[in-house]
């Protein structure tokens, strides 16, 4: 096997891509079905103040036609409310719900679930040093910033929810 710059990318990716997956079938096993990782970032978008689907797309690097999409599920999951704006009636006002606020912490759950078993199967230490060798390659201590634009690039992509 060849250990070139071509494998490490697939790496990357497909440990993504493993991670991305099978959250989603952990998440869809706890009465979730469909949520994917980028309705989490929408969500913690909205927690933290994105109250337009216009401000949920700038915050999450996707067009507003994607965080329109991402919201009209998460509001048909009742996992987002919109409201009326008190202070412009022809503004719509996101919030995460309660039912929201509980996928964000099982989605943590699950992420958390998928480390350790990694971690069993090549030791937390290994894990630890993929982990901050990642940070220190890509320049970036707000892991946050750079989930968001991943997963609103990979958001764009067609979906079957």
């Amino acid at each position: 096997m060849s250990r070139g710059g071509a494998d490490l990318a697939l790496l990357l990716l497909g440990g993504f891509r493993f991670m991305a997956e099978e959250a989603t079938i952990r998440l869809a096993s706890r009465g979730h079905p469909g949520v994917r990782p980028a309705h989490d970032f929408a969500m913690r978008a909205i927690a933290s103040g994105a109250e337009s689907v216009s401000e949920v797309g700038r915050r999450t690097s996707v067009t507003k036609q994607a965080a329109a999409k991402t919201v009209a599920f998460l509001e048909e999951g009742a996992y987002v409310l919109r409201s009326p704006d008190p202070g412009d009636g022809r503004r719509v006002r996101l919030g995460v719900t309660d039912r929201g606020r509980a996928l964000m912490r099982e989605g943590e759950d699950v992420f958390d679930e998928l480390r350790g078993e990694w971690e069993a199967l090549v030791g937390r230490e290994r894990v630890s040093d993929l982990q901050d060798a990642l940070s220190r390659l890509l320049g970036t201590g707000d892991v946050t910033a750079l989930a968001q634009g991943v997963l609103g690039q990979a958001d764009d992509a067609p979906s079957t929810s």
